[in-house]
């Protein structure tokens, strides 16, 4: 199984909804993509492309919140290492990571 297959199963079990882009059109259960431009050219309706708005908001965040940590721990760009064991990793790498861009709060 991918991981992204993994992913979206596990977000299905918690029952998430899991946000694509066009090239999972019918991909499955709670997979959201962007409603298609209709073929006869036409403008796609008002709901539709506030639908479309919506996702791309919310779809560059997750993007951006994956591309930051891959970026900067190569660790993260190729592991093969169980995945039981990479979320520790990957939260020491996003904790890391806040510190650095110092996100984090303030300690006493």
């Amino acid at each position: 199984m991918s991981s992204a297959a993994a992913l979206n199963w596990s977000a299905a079990e918690l029952d998430l909804p899991t946000l694509a882009d066009s090239g999972y059109e019918s991909a499955g259960h709670r997979i959201k993509t962007p409603v298609k431009q209709p073929a006869d050219g036409r403008r796609l309706a008002p709901d539709n492309r506030a639908y479309n708005r919506l996702l791309r908001g919310l779809r560059w965040q997750g993007e951006r919140g994956f591309a930051i940590p891959t970026g900067r721990w190569k660790t993260l760009r190729d592991t093969t290492v169980s995945p039981r064991r990479i979320g520790d990793i990957v939260a020491g790498a996003l904790h890391l990571t806040h510190f650095e861009y110092k996100y984090l709060p303030e300690s006493r």
